[in-house]
Order: C-alpha cells, then structure tokens, then sequence
C-alpha cells in the first residue's frame, strides 16, 4: 500500500467510502477535499461491464466538453496547401508536412497535445507510428483526428475549444478529465453529463451484462468519491 500525506489523509475522512453519492454531492466533495496548491483537474474514473480483449468491445471516441477541460491544448495538423492555411487561421499550434514529421523522428519533438492529419498525408505520418502510437498522439478516424481538407478548421476550432479523445485500457477502466477545481458546481456537472452521454452512445453491441459498473470522481492527488452508477447515467 502506497503511504498518503496528512492533508491527503485529512481529506479521505470527509469520504464515506461506503456510500454512493449523487453526482452532484460527489462533484461539491471533489472540490471540498482537493487540496493541492495548483488548480487541481478533475477526473471521472469508470468501470465498464466490457471485455478489452475483444476488439469489438473496445471504447476510443471523443467528447466535446461544454466548457473544456480547463488545459491549454497544443493542436499540430499534418497538412499542406489550402488545408493547411485553414489549420494556421484557425488557430493551430504547429502545422506542417515532411519537415514536421522529420523534426518529430529525428528530434524527438513531441511538443503538442492532439495531432491532427488529412488522409492525403497518412501514408507518411503511419511511419511515425512508432513515436507517436506509444505516446496516444497518433491520428486516427475512430478518434476524430484523421479528417478531410475542408473539415480541417472546425476540427482544430473544437479540439481546441474541449473535444476530449478517450479509450479503454486493457482492464476496461476510462479515465477522463472533466475539467478543473476551479470550476463551478454546474460546468463540472454539465461536462460530467456530455462524458456519460458519450459513453452511452459508444455501448458496444457486444456488452453484456451490466454496462456502467462504477463511477469515480477525483481531483489531482486527492481521494476518490464513488457515485451511484444509475444517477450518473441519467444526468
């Protein structure tokens, strides 16, 4: 068992961890108990009733949070020509092609947050599969990322506005950031609604069973708060 501070201590007695709370409860505990000096991000830490070992009952898709996530996002776009003027005026951090993509092998730059590619471009950006893929920063359809010319714009403008990626790992667990501590009660509840409307949408035809098992919320460093299941589904 790891050892926990005093002050993270001090916070876990304000959690019953025997009780299911409201989400609304939860979030005004998560804020109550995170005690770190910075502006601590809130996380939703779920529990899906799904078997990663089949590839059909995998979850990767994205969520476009209403008020962000509170993190500044770098956005880099592998692109050229009219595509990429459209990815520089809408307000990408980092655009290019051969350049950029010999930059990342050769230099090791990984600098930016989210990548985003026109197919045009994927046969090349595939040979970074290996620096990128380990990294999560490798462009795929499923994730939104890989996206004609002309959608290049409103891509860069919602990743950078709080469109999330998220996918299970191998034990079927999610763990997506909601938002900050700084937030109010009712931005953390309507982004924790737009995450479990989107996983609800991303059930796998596959799942059997009971789909959410457990719902957590949590603030950097601090103690976990366990919500009902049923309540966070019907937000």
């Amino acid at each position: 068992m790891p050892k926990h501070g005093k002050k993270y201590l001090e916070a876990l007695k304000k959690v019953d961890r025997d009780n299911l709370y409201s989400p609304d409860e939860a979030i005004a505990l998560v804020k109550e108990t995170a005690f770190t000096k910075f502006n601590s991000t809130v996380e939703a830490h779920l529990k899906l009733g799904i078997d990663p070992r089949h590839a059909d009952q995998n979850i990767r898709t994205t969520v476009t949070l209403p008020h962000g996530t509170g993190k500044t996002v770098r956005v880099l776009v592998f692109a050229q020509g009219d595509a990429a003027r459209a990815a520089e005026e809408a307000g990408a951090d980092i655009v290019g092609s051969d350049e950029l993509m010999t930059r990342i092998d050769k230099e090791n730059f990984f600098d930016f947050d989210v990548a985003i590619a026109t197919p045009d471009m994927m046969g090349k950006v595939g040979r970074l599969g290996r620096k990128l893929g380990p990294r999560g920063l490798m462009p795929n359809p499923k994730s939104g990322t890989v996206v004609a010319a002309n959608d290049i714009a409103d891509t860069v403008r919602q990743v950078k506005g709080g469109r999330v990626e998220f996918r299970n790992d191998r034990t079927g667990l999610l763990h997506v950031a909601i938002g900050k501590t700084s937030f109010s009660n009712e931005q953390l509840r309507e982004n924790f609604a737009a995450l479990m409307d989107a996983v609800r949408t991303a059930k796998p035809s596959g799942a059997k069973g009971t789909y959410v098992r457990s719902v957590t919320l949590t603030s950097t460093m601090g103690p976990g708060v366990p919500v009902n299941p049923a309540d966070a589904q019907v937000l």
